[in-house]
């Protein structure tokens, strides 16, 4: 008998009453699923996502048992950045649709209880913005300028950048304009490509209109934002030099001039304030890195915002030591606040999980056991988009397909993120695997030949598969009353595990047991066996726990 079909077993035999309400606020314990709205699905065979491609595939994600959907940005942009230049923060782009197709998606998401988290960018906007427009025709020193960061350059002739500062793309931080004479004028800061000038959120008109912002889409019905750069906002005085090169080495492991200055809580808090002005438990998530555990909890005291996602977890290694560490510093760190932590293993800008964890039969033996390891935790969970399906990175994309700038712009193509973008495989067995509608052959970045065996169509039904692997164990979290946030009753608590072997409990009913090892270790029974990534072979008093896996139990 398979692990798989105990799982189906196990879920049938949790008592009912263990399936009731959620006993918290919702956004605790969610298990929030991230569209990359470009590479989930083509409604219209131009080759891109689009919103009428996500309401199409509604049904899917509520089967999953995911809680609510983030999507990446399909705001008005010229897509130097796929989106995240924003050129209208209140209009959706041709290309994913209009404003009706979202309030479709919307009203169809709510119906299947799935809430809907858009994805905000107020670092910066598009260089086609009309408050960029209108800031490069503006004489130096005017209104419109002071909405960015102008300044003059450095030397004799001011030919130098303002500073030091560097491009997360790579490249100076700093770009000259050209004045209307054609002369060379003043440089305007962009943290990441020119195409995104960076904002001045000193000056009251852009902090009033990002209210604004989030006030329409609040008011259309959306559930919370997805908070693009949450650290960089707010810029120390006098713009500093930070004195050596390698910036983007030191983001999230070192104080820097230009992220998580102090000044970004204010912001938050004013938001906070208009989150809960509305009925529903609206939420903000921070993407932020911060270089101490105890910095990034700041962006989720009680009074600013509700999430933070965890880079410490999802940047650690497949052992037990790191990952415990990242696990407690986490737990402690977001306690401390009164936030639930926030568990993640991949996203569109990280290579995905099952690479980094070693690829090949390895990896996905890692990426099964991480999952189940993540859903046992206390907190609330986010899922990328394919993980479900045990997709790896696409690390042989032909060079002339290449579009991510920060591959790009750096020089170096494996820096880019296109092979975590490629769209998902949905049925068949030959690209574009059902991602557009019957007969379309378009793709925006090209799909491997061997994700016949990967696609939703392929793995659903299959006992062995990741897709459901993952409908088991987000069953099996919904009903058992232990897992989901922590409360005083479902505090994890570690147990005696021999080396390279992570076990804990969560209340009174349940056990998770992970093996990092590369070998098998034999540890005591903890209970009746619910779920776990492989075969697992049982005796009465004693389980061998293969390398590179997980098992929850039931006491």
């Amino acid at each position: 008998m398979t692990t798989e079909t105990l799982a189906v077993q196990a879920v049938q035999a949790v008592p009912a009453a263990a399936s009731g309400a959620r006993r918290t606020a919702w956004w605790r314990d969610a298990v929030i699923y991230q569209v990359y709205i470009r590479s989930f699905a083509d409604s219209d065979a131009d080759g891109i996502g689009d919103l009428p491609g996500i309401r199409s595939r509604l049904p899917y994600l509520a089967d999953l048992g995911v809680d609510a959907l983030w999507i990446t940005p399909f705001f008005s942009s010229p897509m130097a950045d796929f989106g995240y230049d924003v050129a209208d923060y209140r209009a959706v782009d041709p290309v994913f649709g209009d404003l009706d197709d979202f309030r479709a998606l919307l009203t169809d998401a709510h119906a299947r209880s799935l809430r809907v988290i858009v994805d905000l960018v107020p670092n910066h906007t598009s260089d086609r913005h009309a408050w960029f427009v209108e800031a490069l025709a503006a004489p130096e020193g005017s209104a419109a300028r002071d909405r960015y960061i102008f300044r003059e350059g450095r030397g004799a002739h001011g030919d130098l950048p303002p500073n030091d500062w560097e491009s997360v793309f790579g490249g100076p931080a700093w770009t000259r304009t050209v004045n209307p004479d054609g002369t060379p004028g003043q440089w305007y800061l962009h943290l990441f490509a020119p195409a995104q000038p960076d904002l001045n959120w000193d000056l009251p008109e852009v902090r009033s209109e990002f209210l604004e912002v989030l006030r329409f889409w609040l008011d259309l019905g959306v559930d919370g934002f997805r908070i693009d750069v949450a650290h960089g906002m707010v810029k120390a005085p006098g713009l500093p030099d930070v004195g050596h090169a390698d910036h983007v080495e030191m983001i999230g492991n070192a104080v820097l001039p230009f992220f998580d200055q102090d000044g970004v809580h204010e912001i938050y808090r004013s938001w906070r304030l208009l989150l809960d002005s509305y009925d529903g438990e609206r939420i903000g998530v921070a993407e932020a890195w911060a270089p101490t555990p105890e910095r990034l909890a700041n962006y989720v005291r009680p009074d600013e915002l509700h999430q933070a996602f965890n880079f410490d977890f999802l940047g650690r290694p497949f052992e037990a030591a790191s990952l415990r560490t990242a696990i407690d510093h986490s737990l402690a760190t977001a306690g401390s606040v009164g936030a639930p932590s926030t568990w993640v293993l991949s996203n569109h800008d990280m290579k995905r999980h099952v690479t980094r964890y070693g690829g090949g039969a390895r990896g996905l033996a890692r990426a099964r056991a991480a999952a189940l390891l993540m859903l046992a935790l206390p907190g609330s969970a986010y899922m990328y988009q394919g993980e479900e399906l045990g997709l790896p990175e696409v690390l042989d994309i032909p060079v002339e397909f290449l579009v991510d700038p920060q591959g790009i712009q750096s020089g170096d193509p494996s820096k880019g993120r296109d092979g975590c973008r490629v769209p998902l495989p949905w049925s068949g067995e030959a690209p574009t695997y059902g991602f557009g509608p019957e007969g379309s052959t378009a793709s925006w970045l090209p799909a491997p030949a061997s994700w016949g065996t990967l696609s939703v169509e392929a793995e659903t039904g299959d006992p062995a598969s990741m897709l459901e692997l993952y409908r088991s164990a987000l069953t099996l979290r919904r009903q058992l009353p232990d897992l989901g946030a922590e409360t005083e009753d479902t505090t994890l608590v570690w147990l005696p595990s021999p080396d390279g072997v992570l076990t804990f409990r969560r209340g009174d009913g349940f056990v998770c047991t992970v093996n990092t090892g590369s070998t098998p270790a034999t540890v005591p029974v903890p209970g009746t066996l619910l779920l776990a990534s492989t075969d697992i072979s049982v005796s009465a008093d004693s389980v061998d726990l293969p390398a590179d896996s997980t098992a929850w139990w039931r006491i």
